[in-house]
This record gives structure tokens, C-alpha cells and sequence, in this order.
């Protein structure tokens, strides 16, 4: 079977098996490339599972490039509160800024015009020209990676190069959005990590790792050892109850976001190791290293830490926390 006929088959399976998602219509380009753009980044490191309800959420409180570009940065980043990867939701914010000063609130549908706005990069920028203006681009994620090299029987350790040169012989010219949304739903429904259900793929009889018995073999990704590194968050308590809380300083880790306060266990510390009361850990995994937060209790009237404010539990909420933080809000309720 030639390429031409394996992408048929797919947009032919697509066409009966796709999935429904709120960004993106069957047979044609999404009719907002500003709902294409949030979700694409949304769903960087996050899943499709995930990222609905938090696409509809942001959607109603910001519908349109203006009202995003508009909003304070501090409510946005309450909208992505949850998500990880702050970043992302301080880039669209920016990015949302430039698109309605320079390009009068309308987002490229050039490759290298997507390429030169704050967030976007190669990946996005190809999901953008397909899935918001149907372009034949080929867009590489990890349902993609599967699927090519069960296709071909890679047996070594991939590369996103590799398997985009060849996903990228098999892209057609034509139904550009179909097309990417087709090779992704696959992965994503059935040659899936464990169990595909290869009996229902249309590129069944043509996959070498399904021929080889290989499916539970491939991929083969080499997958980076995490670091571990500790620390101490200290919950400081007043009189009312309430707690301090800052606003991460500098642009570094979760730079923006709201915290308690907290310190490596290699710097130095807001208090002695002697003083609070222990009230567990918590502890989170980020891209390259896991970190776990010892948790003391400690009661003073006064914040050891600069823009440190006394906030009461209920009033937490108005705040935009990271997930790790939200571990710890999780403990005091």
C-alpha cells in the first residue's frame, strides 16, 4: 500500500471513529484560531481528559483575543490554576497582548509569523496552520511517536526528528486538520501505550510491530532520571488564623504564582529546624526533578519573608496557586 492509500484510510476511519472535541470541527479548520491556539497550549503535558473542562471554563470567562489581552495576568493565571506549567498561561497572556497591538487581534496563519509570538513554538505553531487553517502540517506528539514506530517496527530509541521525516511522508496535501486530528485520535483510542486494539486499526495489516508480535515493545523511549530535591514550607499562623502567604518573586519556577513560604534544604532557612511543629510533606514532580516540602507550623504575628500577607483559609481561593501549593491548602482545610 502506498502512502497516499495509508492516509486515505485513516481519514476514512477518522471520518466514522473520530472524537468530538470543542476545538477543532471534522471536515474543515476550526472556525476560531483563537480556540485552536488555547488549546494546543493547554494540552502541552496535559491530557485531552483534563484540559476539556478547563477549556470550557476559560472560554466563557475569556471568549474572545481581546477579552484575554485585557484581563490582569493574576486572574488568568487563577483560570490555569491546576494545569502546571505556569509559563504557558504568562505567554498566552503576552502573546494575547501582541496579537491585538500588532496584529490587530488576529493570529497568523503563517508558520513563521506564529513562530516569532511568545509561546509558540515548532509544535505549536504547525498545529495552529493545520487545525485553524487546515494546512498540510505534520505534527509530531507522543500519540504520534507511537503510532509511527509501531507502523514501521522501531526497535531503537526514537527521536521526535525521525519520526516526523517519517510521519511527515505520509501527511497528504490536502485535509490538513483532518488529517493530524486522524493520526492523533489513533494513538490516542487505539494503538494506544498497553492493550491497542489493533483488530480495529486501519493500518492493521500494514504494521510491522503488530506483524512482529512487537506492540508491547514499541516505542522505545529513553526517558531522563529525575533528580530529587528537598526542602522546608513553613505555614505561619497569626492570632485570626489566618496564614502567610507571598507572591513568588523573579521569573524562574512558578515565578507569579501565590506560595507559602518555603527554601531549598541547601539555602538558608526562615527559621530553625527546631522551631513550628512538623504537619507532614507534600511532595511534586515538575519536568526535571521531584521535590519533596517538609511542612512545620509555626505561630507569629509577623511575615519573615518580604510582600508576605496574612490571609484567612477561606480566602485562599481568591489567590492563584500551583498544584504543589494546592497539596498543602489541601492539608489545612
Amino acid at each position: 500500500m502506498t502512502d497516499i492509500n495509508l492516509s486515505d484510510s485513516l481519514l476514512h476511519w477518522f471520518a466514522q471513529n473520530g472524537r468530538e472535541l470543542p476545538w477543532r470541527v471534522k471536515g474543515k479548520a476550526h472556525f476560531d484560531p483563537y480556540a485552536v491556539w488555547i488549546s494546543e497550549i493547554m494540552l502541552q503535558q496535559t491530557t485531552v481528559k483534563t484540559v476539556l473542562d478547563y477549556f470550557g471554563r476559560w472560554m466563557k470567562r475569556f471568549p474572545t483575543l481581546s477579552d484575554l489581552a485585557q484581563a490582569d495576568l493574576q486572574e488568568v493565571l487563577l483560570m490555569w490554576q491546576g494545569l502546571g506549567y505556569y509559563t504557558r498561561a504568562k505567554k498566552i497572556h503576552e502573546c494575547a497582548r501582541i496579537l491585538v497591538d500588532k496584529y490587530n487581534g488576529q493570529i497568523p496563519s503563517d508558520r513563521n509569523e506564529l513562530l516569532k509570538l511568545p509561546g509558540i513554538g515548532a509544535y505549536t505553531a504547525s498545529s495552529i496552520c493545520c487545525f485553524a487553517f487546515n494546512k498540510p502540517e505534520t505534527v509530531v506528539d507522543g500519540n504520534v511517536i507511537r503510532v509511527i514506530a509501531r507502523l514501521y517496527g522501531l526497535r531503537h530509541a526514537v527521536s521526535k526528528e525521525e519520526i516526523y521525516d517519517l510521519a511527515s511522508q505520509l501527511t497528504p496535501t490536502e485535509n490538513g486538520a483532518d488529517y493530524a486530528s486522524a493520526i492523533m485520535d489513533l494513538g490516542a483510542t487505539v494503538c494506544t501505550p498497553d492493550n491497542p486494539t489493533c483488530i480495529v486499526c486501519p493500518w492493521s495489516s500494514h504494521c510491522m510491530a503488530r506483524k512482529k508480535n512487537l506492540t508491547d515493545q514499541i516505542p522505545v523511549i529513553q526517558k531522563p532520571i529525575k533528580k530529587e530535591r528537598f526542602g522546608t514550607l513553613w505555614l505561619i499562623k497569626n492570632m485570626a488564623g489566618a496564614y502567610c502567604i507571598r507572591k513568588r518573586p523573579g521569573k524562574g519556577l512558578l515565578s507569579g504564582l501565590y506560595e507559602f513560604p518555603w527554601t531549598y534544604s541547601d539555602e538558608p532557612s526562615l527559621y530553625s529546624k527546631e522551631e513550628g511543629i512538623g504537619f507532614g510533606s507534600v511532595t511534586h514532580v515538575f519536568t526535571h526533578f521531584k521535590l519533596r516540602l517538609d511542612i512545620r507550623i509555626i505561630k507569629s504575628e509577623t511575615s519573615p519573608v518580604s510582600e508576605g500577607v496574612f490571609v484567612l483559609p477561606s480566602d485562599l481561593k481568591e489567590y492563584p496557586f500551583s498544584t504543589l501549593m494546592k497539596k498543602v491548602i489541601a492539608k489545612i482545610k
